[in-house]
């Protein structure tokens, strides 16, 4: 299984690159009708919403660091 830490940074990755690649994907269907222009162009960006979504979602499960999950469990009381 892959750390979370390695998850996010792909993540990260990717949504830099969906959104660097903007303009080149508006000079890809220029030459496409208008509504398919824009077709291309609602799909790209609930793409890019659903990845800035997902690493949302990884980042808010990522244990902070000095929290509960970091610490060894306490030892029962006698």
């Amino acid at each position: 299984m892959l750390s979370a830490e390695y998850r996010i940074t792909r993540m990260q990755q990717t949504l830099r690159r969906f959104e660097e690649d903007i303009p080149l994907l508006n000079m890809r269907v220029k030459e496409l009708s208008a509504e398919r222009q824009e077709s291309a162009r609602r799909f790209a960006a609930a793409l890019i919403d659903q990845t800035r979504s997902e690493l949302h979602r990884l980042l808010a499960e990522q244990p902070k660091p000095g929290s509960e999950a970091d610490e060894p469990p306490c030892e029962p009381a006698d």
